[in-house]
């Protein structure tokens, strides 16, 4: 079974310095049939204008994931963490038991389009840590590419939860397919272009929930960028 979430039904919250889309209830949007996809709590496409930010503030006990579509994305916390997190990293910062942090656009003429992702983590009270590693578009064209996993396999960061995040640069004549285990539900949100999720037609800020699926298979894309979660 698939159900679509269209990118126009999402909540939208426009701050000048922020343009934000929320795929899930998220601050003054609340929406009671989307407070989330299993583990997967939050996907905010934002764009912050150049100098501007998120100041200091804090989280406990979630995992925060920035993926950065266009331009750059400063990071710095009280773990001692200072970071600029570009296209094609992924960057994964645990909350735990509680953590400062502020992300800002340090460029002075260019705005900053990024994803942050909050996933549910299956353990709590933990301490705060961060992890950045770089996935080259390269290793994304035409397939899907862990980018996150419980177990920090094959270059991925690492995530407290049994969930997993893949990455796809996808074009014409692009064709590939996800098997999802017994039990396992998959949500795909496509970052931009366009692409046809088992047989349905998505746009740049769409998303398909797969459950009782056994593939997920994105093929017919023109310049897609997409991320799949395989989730409990």
């Amino acid at each position: 079974m698939i159900k679509l979430r269209r990118s126009e039904d999402r909540g939208h919250a426009d701050h000048g310095w922020l343009n934000s889309y929320h795929s899930f209830s998220f601050a003054d949007y609340y929406d009671p049939e989307h407070m989330g996809f299993g583990s997967l709590r939050v996907i905010n496409e934002d764009t912050v204008q150049p100098g501007m930010g998120f100041g200091t503030h804090g989280h406990r006990d979630m995992e925060i994931v920035s993926y950065v579509l266009d331009g750059k994305l400063e990071h710095k916390d009280n773990m001692g963490t200072g970071s600029i997190i570009a296209p094609g990293d992924v960057q994964r910062m645990s909350a735990g038991r509680g953590v400062q942090h502020s992300e800002y656009n340090p460029s002075r003429d260019e705005r900053v389009h990024f994803l942050q992702i909050w996933i549910e983590p299956s353990v709590t009270g933990i301490k705060p840590s961060y992890e950045q590693k770089h996935i080259p578009a390269s290793e994304k064209k035409g397939r899907l590419r862990l980018i996150a996993s419980p177990d920090g396999r094959d270059g991925s960061v690492t995530l407290h939860q049994d969930a997993e995040i893949h990455a796809a640069v996808l074009d014409s004549g692009d064709e590939t397919t996800h098997v999802l285990k017994n039990g396992r539900r998959a949500y795909v949100h496509v970052a931009r272009g366009n692409v046809h999720v088992n047989g349905e037609r998505l746009v740049h800020g769409d998303a398909a929930m797969v459950v009782g699926d056994a593939k997920v298979t994105l093929d017919r894309a023109e310049s897609a960028e997409v991320l799949l979660f395989d989730l409990t």
